[in-house]
């Protein structure tokens, strides 16, 4: 069976997306214009071939190409990781813009989930007076001259992977301001380790962002759920609210709720083992 230009349809499209998952498999990557020009198809077809994988989870779709959706690095870039959980995340960032009030100076990390919340905000609108304190560059940009919100930076290194500020250069900032709220993302949402990150890098500004905050909501979508990053930044004891979604596991929702924390789950989801190791 072939479509008009002599390209491939039917069985045929299904062998070649398993043809893609083994090179991403066994390479770690792939590009459009390798693999339309070793099948002799455009790259709208490689595209879909790449879009129907990744919801499979087989690979993650990245500009130009695809990548293995495990590595062994500890975080994959953030343009990355934002694709990852996109809905839930999405619907994650319409709780936080609910809870947050205006005249309010709340702060958000440099996580994918956090960027999802500012643009909720920006979605709600009507504010006067909103203070947003961030280390996330692309959150500061998505809400950097909207109405009614100031952004304030925190110092420090950049760190491309995250696209995000760390180390003590932004501590300082914390003890001249009120925080009423950090709503921050994690890589591990465990009962024993409680909220950790994949560095401590990040796990090092967040734990300021905490212990600036008069309560602390974690924003993670399934896939953190009973994971331990390499460095804790948050005990559970210190958390007030989790805004997940609802592929939560329920016996883990149930252990926080008996905590007196406060779990918010959004939408129906299904865990998905795939991308649990790389999306935060």
């Amino acid at each position: 069976m072939r479509e008009s230009g002599g390209e491939l349809t039917g069985v045929f499209a299904r062998e070649r997306q398993q043809y893609i998952a083994r090179v991403v498999e066994e390479h770690g990557r792939v590009w459009v214009t390798d693999l339309a020009a070793h099948f002799g198809v455009s790259g709208v077809t490689i595209r879909k071939d790449l879009l129907a994988l990744e919801a499979e989870g087989r690979l993650v779709r990245t500009h130009g190409g695809a990548i293995s959706p495990v590595t062994n690095r500890p975080e994959l870039a953030f343009e990355i990781r934002e694709r990852l959980q996109a809905d839930e995340k999405a619907l994650i960032g319409a709780a936080v813009a609910e809870r947050v009030h205006d005249r309010e100076s709340i702060v958000f990390d440099a996580s994918t989930t956090a960027l999802a919340a500012a643009r909720q905000l920006k979605i709600r609108g009507g504010w006067t007076s909103l203070t947003v304190i961030t280390n996330g560059l692309r959150v500061a940009s998505e809400l950097a001259g909207f109405p009614g919100i100031r952004v304030l930076m925190l110092g420090g290194w950049l760190r491309w992977e995250a696209l995000s500020l760390v180390g003590p250069l932004g501590d300082g900032v914390f003890s001249r301001i009120n925080v009423q709220t950090a709503f921050v993302g994690a890589a591990g949402l465990a009962l024993e380790s409680g909220l950790s990150d994949a560095t401590e890098e990040e796990a090092q500004i967040k734990r300021a962002m905490v212990q600036a905050a008069r309560e602390v909501v974690a924003i993670v979508d399934h896939t953190k759920w009973g994971k331990a990053a390499f460095a804790t930044f948050c005990q559970l004891e210190s958390v007030t609210g989790v805004i997940s979604d609802g592929g939560a596991p329920p016996e883990m929702v149930d252990a926080l709720r008996a905590r007196r924390i406060d779990v918010q789950l959004v939408g129906a989801g299904r865990p998905d083992p795939a991308n649990a190791e790389v999306s935060r």
